[in-house]
């Protein structure tokens, strides 16, 4: 027979969200009326807001039962009042209700009184003389009260929360000079005239240090030491960093590896020196113990395939056991950022010279619904629906799909990667698109364009990575009022692509760097074909080469300013000695100077103004960051102020059978300064620039404001 309260819990499925929470139970008057075992009619659910019928379903028992008991309502009970306190309703209450149903059943209604959430009023620090109390309250899971918690719920107290909390702002120290600061103390006191938490950190911080000498020895005879040193990460004179020191020790064991030396054991030696308040380095590599993985034990990935978490460690059962290495891979399946928690352990094997490694990781959530809109100058009012997953299947795959639409066109587009093709440290993957411009008041003619890519990467060294690519686009044209000067109605291009990126990046945080570099080289041939109605036809070969870096350094670490210095320069060119069609051209605005829109530089048709764009380009960039005053930096809001300029050339190269406008070069310096507000929003990462064009042609195109995508580079 059905189970009535399965069809209860199943409706409930299909109209409200899931949270898992785990809890225990309290109960209230009415259960004294029970018998010792009673048949269940239904659950039903009264003064639930914050928590949905179907999330409080899932945390009781007595409905899969069948049958209840006074104790196991009230267990129920107690379940349900601990998933409100750890969602931040301090003082929620419980009751439960019987009533008779038909056929001698009884129906369990639990009344939940949720009274109002528990907020966190303030976070205080005591003893922070070096680093500023906005710096801290970034790094921290606990978050103040503010504007946008009745959104994101980012404010509940919770002491396992203060616990992690400790151990980063520990470690946020250790990484900026102070390996013996401590928090000697956090904790929150809940006041309850204002129904709320006054949260208090208290610092030791110690003195500050730098990196002194800094050399390696080993005891192994045959072995390189020369290029064990070529991987420091410690330099001299640098700041005392630990997950530098940790990375060196890492990368050692790794390098020693792949000279035959498995069993290398780095170990750093630090001699402190306070006088000078210098830490000397000795990296000392030696013959470690001599023993052998016997069995690899993976638990609570219940997605995630074993392998993926296996192929991230380099070593498998039967291999030499290093324990550098072991660190590793636990800090590159941390990366993966398919877990939010990752623990290693080990077990004594099956003989002395054996051991077992158990690794226990905690599954968080990899896939992501993204709902965006804004503005752009060029194309109007625009929204875009994507939908990502970064571990498909369990396999540690990346899909993306994603549609967006804007006044003036629409797209659709699929992306796909595989980090390790055939089990190697290679990824593959493709991109496909479809495109769609409309022929309307800012655009002199429309196209459709189909295309896609396959892409292949491999890493050269630690930092620096080689991806090729390879793809075909065809485009065609619609210029039904034959308004257009570089194209006609009916033409279709076909290109084809073949190309590189060597990357390098060395920065200690991808998604809000505060150190490091990252820089991209590209070059890609491109062969483009193109015909018309009449059945003329030409063919274009042509490179096309660009250069990017972008280095970050701290200002003010202390109060999480930061700087960047950013340059590029590019150039195209016909292999053939001819002209380069302007769809070929740059055409950059905003992303070589900011204040100008997409194509708004550069030659332009003498008739119809279209732009023609540019064939050589170099440019620069400086910009300070900090924290937005008055709003939390647990917001994710932060400001800027900025200079670009760049210089533009090759005007000549890019006029198929045109004149240019003279008027529309007469300067090819192009500067702007201006300021800018940031947010990691749900969305992505945002940023708005507001722009003051210092340097611009007579027929330039600009704009004051633009709301785009952050990018690193």
């Amino acid at each position: 027979m059905t189970n009535p309260m399965k069809l209860t819990r199943g409706v409930f499925l299909a109209l409200a969200m899931l949270t898992t929470v785990p809890m225990a139970g309290l109960v209230g008057a009415g259960v004294a009326q029970a018998a010792t075992s009673q048949l269940v009619a239904s659950v039903l659910f009264e003064g639930n807001q914050a928590l949905s019928d179907s999330q409080l379903s899932d945390l009781v028992n007595v409905g899969d039962q069948g049958t209840f008991s006074e104790g196991g309502v009230a267990a129920d009970a107690e379940n349900i009042r601990q998933a409100y306190l750890a969602k931040g309703f301090k003082n929620v209450s419980v009751t439960t209700r019987l009533e008779p149903s038909d056929g001698g059943r009884t129906r369990i209604v639990f009344v939940v009184n949720e009274g109002q959430r528990v907020g966190i009023a303030a976070i205080n620090f005591t003893g922070n003389n070096a680093i500023g109390s906005g710096t801290l309250k970034s790094i921290i899971r606990t978050h103040e009260t503010g504007l946008l918690s009745w959104l994101f719920r980012d404010d509940t107290f919770s002491d396992d929360l203060l616990q992690v909390d400790r151990g980063l702002i520990q470690l946020y120290y250790m990484n900026h000079g102070y390996p013996d600061a401590q928090v000697t103390s956090a904790v929150g006191e809940y006041d309850a005239s204002r129904n709320a938490y006054f949260v208090n950190f208290t610092i030791s911080e110690g003195e500050r240090y730098r990196f002194g000498e800094v050399s390696v020895e080993s005891s192994i005879p045959g072995i390189n030491t020369g290029e064990l040193g070529g991987i420091i990460r410690t330099k001299k004179g640098e700041t005392y960093n630990y997950s530098d020191l940790s990375r060196t020790q890492e990368d050692m064991a790794a390098e020693a590896a792949s000279q035959g030396f498995a069993f290398a054991d780095v170990r750093p030696r630090v001699d402190r020196d306070a006088a000078n308040a210098v830490f000397n380095v000795t990296y000392l590599v030696d013959q470690g113990a001599r023993l052998y993985v016997e069995r690899i034990n993976i638990t609570g990935n219940e997605k995630t395939r074993d392998a993926v978490i296996r192929r991230e460690l380099e070593f498998g059962e039967g291999d030499p056991f290093n324990r550098s290495m072991l660190q590793r891979g636990k800090t590159e399946i941390e990366a993966l950022g398919f877990f939010s928690a990752v623990n290693v352990d080990l077990g004594p094997g099956s003989a002395s010279d054996k051991v077992v490694i158990n690794i226990s990781v905690i599954e968080q959530s990899t896939g992501d619904y993204g709902v965006s809109a804004g503005y752009s100058s060029d194309q109007g009012l625009l929204g875009e629906l994507s939908v990502t997953e970064r571990n498909f299947l369990g396999r540690g795959q990346y899909v993306k799909a994603s549609v967006s639409a804007s006044e003036s066109g629409k797209s659709v587009s699929l992306s796909f990667t595989e980090p390790r093709f055939m089990g190697l440290k290679v990824s593959s993957g493709f991109d496909v698109y479809y495109k769609t411009q409309s022929e309307d008041a800012s655009a002199y003619y429309g196209t459709t364009s189909i295309g896609g890519q396959v892409r292949l990467g491999l890493p050269v060294t630690r930092d620096v990575n080689l991806s090729t690519f390879v793809g075909y686009e065809n485009k065609a044209v619609e210029d039904g009022d034959n308004s257009s000067q570089v194209v006609n109605d009916g033409d279709s291009f076909n290109k084809g692509w073949l190309g590189y990126t060597l990357s390098y990046n060395t920065l200690d945080n991808q998604k809000r760097p505060s150190e490091g570099i990252t820089a991209t080289f590209t070059q890609q041939y491109i062969g483009l074909s193109y015909s018309n109605l009449s059945g003329g036809s030409e063919f274009d070969n042509l490179l096309k080469t660009e250069a990017k870096a972008r280095y970050y350094m701290p200002l003010l670490a202390d109060y999480n300013v930061i700087g960047s210095v950013k340059g590029q320069a590019g150039v195209v060119t016909s292999l053939d000695g001819g002209d380069v069609h302007p769809f070929e051209a740059f055409r950059g605005g905003s992303a070589l100077v900011r204040g100008f829109i997409n194509g708004g530089m550069g030659a332009k048709a003498p008739t119809t103004g279209e732009s023609l764009g540019y064939t050589a380009y170099v440019a620069g960039s400086a910009e300070i960051e900090f924290p937005m005053p008055i709003l939390p930096e647990s917001y994710g809001v932060r400001g800027s102020v900025w200079a670009d300029a760049a210089l533009i050339d090759g005007i000549g190269n890019v006029t198929p059978s045109l004149v240019a406008n003279p008027d529309s070069i007469d300067d090819n310096f192009k500067s702007s300064v201006g300021a800018s507000v940031i947010w990691d929003s749900p969305f992505g990462p945002l940023r708005g620039d507001f722009a003051y064009v210092l340097n611009q042609a007579t027929d330039d195109s600009t704009q004051v404001f633009a709301l785009t995508i952050q990018n690193l580079l």
